[in-house]
């Protein structure tokens, strides 16, 4: 094998890390396949390809024939009892028959197919890459726009950020620098293709495991998520030592660790609220930074009647009821809230406060709700 072919080929291995046992295997499977077409040979062929500098080497598999129609694949018997005196017609034995332009031809076919199994290894190996990576969260840089989909460059390999996965009031500008979640990996005819999120609960929980140590060593845990894309996120923590305070773990010192969440999600508000085993406590805290008076909770129906101060019930109901809507995801509960005013009309009729009319109801939605367990 010519000396520069060959150092070539050791340049490949060391730069996409394929073994040179392999490529060399992909050469003469690709060179068997070059030779009987260049040849019209139809018989088995195995070509050897020296990891010195030995060359190509054809080896054919030969009938012994008493007259030749192919002169690839026949071989008189006269000439194969020179090689071996005790074959007879209908044997088959296997000879060298590299012809003396070969190395033209088998630079040629070379030259294709390591190009093209270059882009199969690279594409198998990202693929295995990012597939054992989903779940997780990566940076990349915002390359262009595709359509409707957002195309970030996770260095190896374009991710896409399709639609459904943006925040509309992001703005991804070429080159910004963001972190995403790994969603999915799919197989295409043209190469794996990586799908992120920016909107995926998981995407909170992993970037505070970043930003926070003693979530990372379990310290303090995550037990459940609430988010809606852009606007706010809930998120409940507990600590397992009672020396960390999981909110001041999670916010840092002067709110630096929250912050740098924060700045990373385009200003996006988040709420870290203590969880507690106690549901109707829980629910209570779910509602920062409004005060709840009392929470009723009823296990059969999981649903919880809380009553909050008149002054505070627009804090605890939200813009749009988005509080008292994130509260409901995060603790899995269907949350009833009615004003401090009601109880004390209820208590003058000697009414049940649950007879009045809810100012909010907020129902749990699974797909938004995030367990620790996850």
């Amino acid at each position: 094998m010519n000396a520069d072919f060959l150092d070539a080929l050791r340049q490949i291995e060391k730069e996409k890390e394929i073994p040179l046992e392999v490529l060399l295997n992909m050469l003469e499977n690709a060179l068997e396949t070059a030779y009987k077409k260049n040849y019209a040979m139809t018989g088995d062929v195995r070509v050897r390809v020296s990891s010195s500098k030995g060359g190509f080497h054809v080896f054919c598999e030969k009938q012994v024939v008493e007259k030749i129609e192919n002169e690839h694949g026949d071989i008189t018997l006269e000439a194969a009892r020179k090689i071996d005196p005790n074959l007879k017609l209908g044997d088959s034995l296997e000879i060298e028959v590299t012809p003396e332009d070969f190395n033209r031809i088998a630079a040629q076919t070379a030259k294709q197919v390591v190009f093209q199994r270059i882009r199969e290894a690279e594409r198998e190996r990202v693929y295995e890459e990012y597939g054992d990576r989903v779940g997780e969260i990566v940076t990349g840089v915002v390359q262009r726009r595709d359509q409707r989909n957002v195309v970030v460059n996770l260095g190896r390999i374009e991710a896409v950020l399709p639609p459904a996965e943006q925040v509309p009031s992001e703005p991804y500008r070429f080159n910004d620098r963001i972190k995403v979640y790994i969603l999915e990996v799919r197989r295409t005819s043209k190469g794996p293709q990586v799908v992120v999120s920016r909107t995926h609960p998981s995407l909170i929980r992993r970037l505070f495991e970043l930003e926070v140590p003693e979530i990372s060593e379990e310290i303090v845990v995550i037990n459940s998520v609430a988010r809606e894309p852009g606007a706010r996120t809930k998120v409940a923590v507990h600590s397992s030592d009672d020396k960390v305070d999981a909110m001041g773990a999670c916010v840092g010192h002067r709110g630096t660790r929250v912050q740098s969440i924060v700045n990373e999600l385009y200003g996006e508000k988040i709420d870290i609220v203590r969880w507690n085993e106690k549901i109707d406590r829980f629910i209570s805290e779910s509602l920062s930074p409004a005060k709840a008076l009392s929470v009723k909770c009823d296990d059969d129906t999981k649903t919880a009647l809380v009553v909050v101060p008149d002054s505070q019930l627009s804090l605890a109901i939200g813009k749009s009821g988005q509080n008292v809507r994130l509260a409901a995801r995060l603790t899995g509960w269907r949350i009833d809230i009615r004003s401090e005013s009601q109880l004390l009309k209820a208590g003058a009729e000697g009414k049940d406060v649950s007879e009045f009319e809810a100012h909010a109801v907020a129902e749990p939605d699974t797909d938004e709700h995030i367990n620790a367990a996850e």
